[in-house]
């Protein structure tokens, strides 16, 4: 996907001489066709993220379209002050495209594990909140939202979930509609993968949600009939999906807990029961759940 990053903004910067990418010393050799191409349109700020979003937002000022790109935790969590004040708060337009969500670099422990990072961009006002799961769903939402004036958060990943969908900026996609299912599994981003294979043959309706924020409540309030589980490998979806409708939802993702195990993407998946089988049990008790209720109702 950061391939596609580099193909997409490659191609905007044709057509926008206003796009200006700021790098905080990450993927810069990976743009090197693009520094020919456009030669001061990517600046390599360094390990500078307070920076980063100053000069964002600068640049924004002076009639620019900037996009700040780093590793997720080193500019949300580290940076969550200059991203409220400098962008949010000024209403100054700016694109974040950051690698390293959840546990992209899981052989790295705490420092760079980053599952907080939708959360605590989608609690600042005006700001807009995208996980793609796929490189064409990057290419359609940063496209989308690069130029938009808002302050923008999009993560990209190390993994994709292997699906074709119609998707669009501010709508989330039903993936999956089961006639008469009491259940509806909801999730973002490349898990996606992980939880059709693990529902695709049971009694659930599922739904995809690329857009975090704004949330799509038109779709939600269509499934608002039905018990929401959320499964996602961050914060944020299931918090969207609580407060933007009358849903009610359980979550299946992460303890209130750090991850200290080490491996594989797929080797974290596994041990926080976010792999297929893992989705699959909690999906299956809250079916046996809701028909046992349903038996003493």
């Amino acid at each position: 996907m950061r391939q596609q990053f580099r193909d997409s903004a490659t191609r905007i910067a044709g057509m926008d001489e206003k796009l200006i990418l700021l790098f905080g010393d990450i993927s810069f050799y990976l743009f090197n066709d693009f520094l020919r191409q456009y030669p001061g349109r990517l600046l390599n700020v360094g390990i500078c993220e307070n920076t980063l979003i100053s000069m964002a937002a600068g640049m924004n000022a002076a009639g620019y379209h900037p996009v700040v790109h780093t590793i997720a935790p080193f500019v949300t969590e580290r940076s969550y002050e200059q991203v409220k004040l400098d962008l949010c708060y000024n209403r100054f337009g700016c694109t974040i495209v950051t690698c390293g969500g959840s546990f992209d670099y899981a052989w790295d422990g705490a420092t760079h594990h980053c599952y907080t990072d939708l959360e605590l961009m989608r609690m600042l006002p005006g700001m807009e909140v995208m996980q793609p799961g796929s490189r064409k769903e990057f290419d359609t939402l940063f496209t989308a939202c690069y130029a938009d004036g808002n302050p923008s958060y999009m993560r990209i990943a190390a993994d994709e979930h292997g699906l074709d969908l119609p998707v669009e900026f501010g709508r989330g996609v039903v993936v999956k509609e089961y006639p008469g299912a009491d259940t509806t599994v909801a999730t973002a981003g490349p898990i996606l993968g992980n939880v059709v294979a693990a529902c695709s043959d049971l009694p659930v309706n599922i739904l995809y949600f690329p857009t975090i924020k704004p949330m799509d409540r038109e779709l939600l309030e269509r499934f608002a009939g039905t018990r929401f589980v959320v499964a996602h490998d961050a914060f944020g979806l299931f918090e969207a999906i609580n407060t933007s409708s009358s849903v009610t939802a359980e979550y299946h993702g992460l303890p209130d807990d750090f991850c200290c195990h080490y491996g594989t993407l797929k080797d974290i998946r596994g041990k926080l029961a976010l792999d297929a089988a893992g989705i699959r049990s909690r999906v299956e008790t809250s079916l046996r759940t809701r028909n046992a209720y349903a038996k003493t109702a």
